[in-house]
């Protein structure tokens, strides 16, 4: 199993330059990962917030190994065009490195949606979701896209360069066990992430689900669990788990994730 930083971009770690030191200490570590929480705002008392695309540029180019990428955008509310050059963008930077995490986000946590007038509903942000998804795949194969859809629209529009991870970019779809629709997504790409877990049997089912799913797809295939520093990822890893993810307050401070990156990875 390997082990990704996953980091909310607030407060003390709103700035990128500080971020990016704390991922080359992860590297020099021996971490494989290091994620970013995409998120305009958060609750009070948080007010300070990075943003994870200027961050992750700025990751990349302090690190020569660990992955990196968001974990998750809420693709909906972004133009896919826009990410298309984004993601390639940060491919070529970092030689490769850039995974993508999707999901449908969600208005309840911090009132993003609903303060910056974005599409509330979740079935919407699905459409929405697959949508975008279909082309940025499209636009990383750098071949001419045209793609006129429900919400987007793309005229002859070629992505170049391409990135540098082939055939594409690796997508891991965010998903809540027992949704049949975004298990579905999960399946159809190239990792799943769970959230809203309660039980390592929870997860376990859930993998199974998307195993299911995927049929006799021989490719290669992550699935992630986010887990508290510390704890037993043996029943995980046994379920299927290829990443372990550290579950960090969204108030922590830069010494506390300093000492999580000291404990190292998950052995």
């Amino acid at each position: 199993m390997r082990s990704g930083l996953w980091l909310p971009l607030f407060e003390e770690l709103a700035d990128p330059g500080v971020v990016a030191r704390l991922a080359a200490e992860a590297e020099e570590r021996g971490w494989h990962g290091v994620f970013v929480w995409d998120q305009l705002r958060w609750r009070e008392p948080i007010r300070q917030v990075a943003d994870p695309w200027i961050t992750l540029a700025a990751i990349a180019a302090a690190t020569e190994q660990v992955r990196l990428g968001p974990m998750v955008t809420p693709l909906a509310r972004r133009r896919p065009a826009k990410v298309a050059r984004e993601t390639a963008s940060l491919d070529v930077l970092s030689g490769g490195r850039l995974i993508l995490g999707v999901g449908l986000g969600a208005d309840r946590f911090a009132g993003e949606f609903s303060k910056t007038g974005e599409e509330l509903d979740d079935r919407v942000r699905g459409e929405m979701l697959d949508e975008a998804l279909e082309i940025l795949v499209a636009a990383w194969s750098g071949e001419p896209v045209t793609h006129r859809g429900m919400h987007y629209l793309v005229d002859d529009v070629q992505f170049l360069p391409r990135p540098v991870h082939l055939p594409r970019v690796p997508v891991w779809t965010a998903a809540f066990p027992g949704h049949v629709k975004p298990l579905r997504r999960a399946a159809r790409y190239d990792g799943f992430f769970p959230v809203g877990l309660e039980s390592a049997d929870q997860f376990a089912e859930a993998v199974a689900a998307v195993r299911d799913l995927r049929g006799d797809n021989p490719a290669p295939y992550d699935i992630a669990v986010e887990l508290s520093p510390g704890s037993d990822v043996a029943p995980y890893a046994e379920a299927g788990a290829t990443w372990w993810m550290t579950a960090l307050d969204p108030g922590i401070s830069l010494d506390e994730v300093r000492g999580v990156i000291r404990e190292g990875p998950a052995g």
